[in-house]
């Protein structure tokens, strides 16, 4: 388990960088998944392709089924507890090594380009001050149908990583590949009121790190495919709440800006309302749409509840 009196004292000083060449830097890979155990298999295998590999992999899953043979992999560790992305990540960041330099969590159907984790280890590396490295998505698949895993590793193969290293800093990172300097999130941990899918956990996240003086940036080298797969994610009717209510919970968490919350709020349902009348096969905007109107009914009640979406 992280060191968090030692390691938050570090982080304030701004002064932590990762080892030198002579020590290779410690990396924990982090997996929160449920019923794709298919398609985390290939994932998790996908990872051999890495210039650097994790020393570590943690997958925080709900069930056996949930892991499928990856429980007979060497340097793997399979979790079970409860579901909902917040609450299975937090039950993979209590088992990370105390001797751990960098912290990645990536959504189970990410793919990385093979030089992915180096590029974010030589991001970290150039700047003590930056907490959080968010890569560049070359695709994504959940504004669309989705890719297959053969799909995505033929993106991943068309292209190039660039020569020049562009380094922007950014208000959140993309909760799909996110890479943290392990010092810089002692002690942090999701909110676990952000149920089910998280919606906006990663922002939540983000503005945790915000808060203590660390930097988050995106890098244009560290590149991968989300390939957004469908199956395993929540209906239609939760989300929409989630929608409404996470963001605007935020800004009484002061984790996100009120302006960037109502830009959420405003162009979801915005979005659900004009798609309901054509839906895209994959999307149940109407089902959104409704949980859109629970959530901007509790709001003018007084009520945010993110946890309330589990019951709907």
């Amino acid at each position: 388990m992280l060191n968090s009196t030692v390691c938050s004292q570090v982080a304030m000083s701004g002064e932590m960088s990762l080892p030198s060449s002579v020590r290779q830097a410690k990396v924990c890979l982090i997996f929160a998944t449920r019923g794709r155990a298919e398609v985390l298999e290939r994932v998790v295998a996908f990872v051999d392709s890495q210039t650097v590999q994790p020393d570590m992999i943690i997958i925080s899953c709900v069930s056996d089924e949930d892991a499928g043979k990856l429980a007979s992999r060497p340097g793997l560790l399979v979790l079970k507890g409860q579901p909902g992305l917040t609450v299975q990540r937090n039950h993979a960041l209590k088992h990370v090594p105390d001797d751990t330099d960098v912290v990645v969590l990536l959504d189970d159907d990410f793919l990385m380009h093979s030089r992915w984790i180096a590029e974010v280890l030589k991001t970290l590396d150039s700047d003590p001050t930056i907490s959080c490295v968010t890569g560049a998505v070359l695709a994504d698949g959940i504004h669309g149908p989705g890719y297959s895993v053969e799909e995505g590793q033929a993106i991943l193969a068309r292209a190039d990583v660039p020569e020049s290293l562009r380094v922007v800093s950014t208000g959140c990172p993309y909760g799909c590949n996110m890479a943290f300097r392990a010092s810089s999130i002692a002690g942090l941990r999701f909110d676990e009121r952000l149920v089910l899918y998280g919606w906006q956990e990663d922002r939540d996240f983000g503005g945790q790190i915000l808060s203590r003086g660390g930097r988050l940036v995106r890098i244009n080298t560290a590149l991968g495919v989300h390939l957004g797969v469908k199956r395993g994610r929540v209906s239609g009717r939760k989300l929409g709440y989630s929608q409404v209510i996470n963001p605007l919970y935020l800004v009484s968490k002061k984790t996100m800006p009120l302006r960037d919350a109502l830009n959420h709020v405003l162009r979801n349902v915005g979005s659900n309302v004009v798609r309901s009348f054509a839906p895209e096969p994959w999307i149940d905007r109407r089902g959104r749409l409704g949980g859109n109107l629970i959530g901007l009914w509790d709001f003018v009640r007084g009520r945010l509840t993110p946890e309330r979406a589990a019951k709907l």
